[in-house]
């Protein structure tokens, strides 16, 4: 059997943009040979996936799957959102759910999971996606939601199609009340959610250099004040800002005389038992991804020059 250098796995790796495992194999299949195992990969399509690796896939699909007492959001990305119309790609998002739950986020273990009804992994078959429709494509993120009594409610903005859409939101409440009526007031609150992008629960919540950051500016604009007095200030500013960004702070859009603190301690009559929100979490698509800039005059251009 012929020995596959780490040298010689790279160098393949280099020239098709390949998987490590796949070229790999590949060497393995061609005995060493580097040039029979470029055309190997390219034969399986994965030289002409990891020659897409490269361009941005910023839309795609948020996928969510409620499961009891748990639930699970997937970001999968395409290049474009012709593409996240596309049946297969849909139906691979849907599946792709199904399997992350045990993973807790944890992406490369999502990747390496069998894919549903087939002896490959996600990873493998998000390649083989790549080949077949000839766009890049990711699994860029995931997240799971869990309680110990109570419900997780999910709740997906822009919805394509049934647990798929351009905003997925889970919201944990813990609560040995009535079930169908904590998920009716969970799915409000993933609604919610949705629409005012809570930057965390709570102050505490929040991170602290995001907090530090507000403060500077705050004291920036007190400069000179006794310290006492610049003291009081940062304290109010600090309620102000989590009426703004924090989640039980803040107004509840269905009906915004009350915080979603209240709403909550006033569900507990209709639950019967104590609701405390854990928990909850919004996928927004594409978020946090530089798009580039289309330079059309530019595309012009090029293609005049022939």
């Amino acid at each position: 059997m012929t020995t596959i250098s780490a040298n010689l796995v790279k160098e393949l790796r280099e020239m098709t943009g390949a998987g490590m495992m796949d070229c790999k194999k590949a060497l393995t299949e061609t005995a060493g040979n580097i040039e029979s195992a470029v055309d190997w990969l390219r034969k399986k399509g994965l030289a002409k996936a990891g020659s897409k690796s490269g361009r941005i896939a910023a839309e795609g699909l948020v996928g969510v799957l409620a499961e009891g007492r748990s639930a699970v959001v997937v970001e999968v990305n395409s290049e474009t959102d012709f593409v996240a119309r596309n049946d297969q790609f849909q139906d691979m998002v849907r599946k792709i759910a199904t399997v992350s739950t045990p993973a807790h986020g944890d992406v490369a273990k999502i990747l390496a999971a069998p894919y549903p009804g087939k002896k490959t992994s996600v990873d493998e078959h998000v390649k083989e996606m790549i080949a077949t429709i000839g766009e890049n494509m990711n699994v860029r993120r995931s997240a799971v939601v869990a309680v110990t009594d109570g419900v997780v409610a999910d709740y997906v903005h822009n919805r394509v199609a049934d647990g798929l859409g351009k905003i997925g939101v889970l919201v944990g409440l813990e609560s040995k009340g009535d079930k169908p009526a904590l998920f009716e007031l969970g799915r409000q609150i993933a609604m919610h959610v949705a629409a005012r992008n809570p930057v965390g629960l709570d102050l505490a919540s929040v991170p602290e250099d995001v907090l530090d950051r507000e403060k500077a500016i705050i004291m920036d604009k007190n400069k000179g004040k006794p310290p006492q007095v610049l003291e009081k200030i940062i304290a109010s500013s600090m309620k102000s800002y989590a009426k703004e960004y924090c989640l039980l702070d803040q107004e509840f859009v269905i009906d915004p005389s009350k915080t979603i603190a209240q709403v909550l301690k006033e569900a507990e009559k209709t639950a019967g038992a104590p609701v405390a929100l854990t928990a909850y979490v919004m996928f927004k698509l594409g978020d946090g991804i530089e798009k580039p800039k289309d330079d059309f005059s530019g595309e012009v251009a090029s293609m005049a020059k022939g």
